[in-house]
């Protein structure tokens, strides 16, 4: 009688596991709107957590060139997810487009007017404070139009300040020499490298925040397209939850968000990108909201904004705020 050595359940069962062909990830493609910084440090960190891979996703970052045209591409196909605002998303939408935000990253708005602490012209302290200074701006900037509706938006004309229309390139530099009393600069991306340039020369940066002034709007989050929603809704989830998951992450620790994205972008500079992570960390919670998840969009919030966004830049279609957003991947 021959005997016949059994393998353990256990080994079979893992053999066969093995022998399976693994599942593919469905990949998608997110656009950064610029370089990877610590206000889209929640995406980099999902994808170097694997929290992408465990949701299924093959995800890949690329960087882009501005929200507006961010959110145009994400419209015309060529990239899945975005990180957009809702302005752009408007007035996508007001020019046949069909985008939507499904989540917000910026609570608040996060741009600011930045100064040299001690320079030449008396630091600004208030909105009167700014008549007469210069600011630069890209002549496609949000900011030729937010600038003046915001200055209506505090009883004062739009010549209270010389709004410039210059090439991006030169702004910052402009800005540093002193060519230009003003710049805007955005929390999580380039005030801190605008902070450590100048601290470089002994100096510091000084900022008036537009949200401190009557300027109470979204900032950027995470922009997708109907066309997706309504087509593979559980992939946008996938992708909506796991994203949050890295912005969880890098809000619990924030150290280790900027060591971990540092080592998958080695020419970020760690110390800047650590400044970025806390001051994205900082109005990523809404503690207005009647919902306590990350990246939950207040009705009336967005309302208020898609009406400052009408008058800032002329928009006559009706588009209304319910149009532009979207909870249901965020609350179950």
């Amino acid at each position: 009688m021959t005997l016949i050595a059994r393998k353990p359940l256990a080994a079979l069962l893992l053999g066969a596991l093995l022998s399976l062909p693994a599942l593919a990830l469905d990949k998608v493609r997110f656009n950064l709107a610029w370089l990877p910084q610590g206000s889209t440090g929640g995406v980099l960190l999902a994808q170097a957590k694997g929290f992408y891979a465990e949701a299924g996703l093959d995800v890949q970052v690329l960087r882009g060139y501005g929200g507006q045209r961010t959110v145009n591409e994400v419209d015309q196909g060529l990239f899945e997810f975005g990180y957009g605002d809702p302005i752009s998303v408007m007035l996508n939408r007001a020019g046949g487009g069909k985008t939507l935000m499904v989540g917000a990253i910026n609570t608040v708005w996060p741009a600011a007017l930045c100064f040299v602490e001690g320079g030449k012209r008396k630091a600004p302290r208030s909105l009167a404070d700014l008549k007469g200074l210069s600011i630069g701006g890209g002549a496609a900037s949000p900011l030729q139009n937010i600038v003046p509706a915001w200055l209506a938006a505090n009883q004062l004309p739009a010549n209270h300040v010389r709004l410039l229309r210059m090439d991006p390139a030169v702004i910052n530099p402009s800005f540093l020499e002193g060519k230009i009393d003003l710049a805007e600069c955005w929390e999580g991306a380039n005030k801190p490298l605008l902070s450590q340039l100048l601290a470089r020369e002994g100096k510091r940066l000084g900022a008036l925040r537009y949200r401190d002034f009557n300027l109470n709007l979204y900032g950027n989050g995470i922009v997708t397209s109907e066309a997706l929603v309504q087509s593979r809704p559980e992939l946008v989830k996938r992708f909506v939850q796991a994203t949050y998951r890295g912005y969880e992450a890098m809000r619990q620790n924030p150290e280790q968000a900027a060591d971990l994205i540092v080592v998958q972008n080695k020419l970020l500079d760690r110390g800047i990108l650590l400044q970025q992570i806390k001051e994205t960390v900082a109005i990523i919670s809404d503690p207005g909201a009647d919902k306590p998840q990350l990246g939950y969009i207040r009705a009336d919030r967005m309302h208020g904004t898609i009406e400052f966004a009408k008058k800032a830049f002329q928009v006559t279609a009706a588009v209304r705020g319910a149009e532009v957003y979207t909870n249901r991947f965020i609350v179950d």
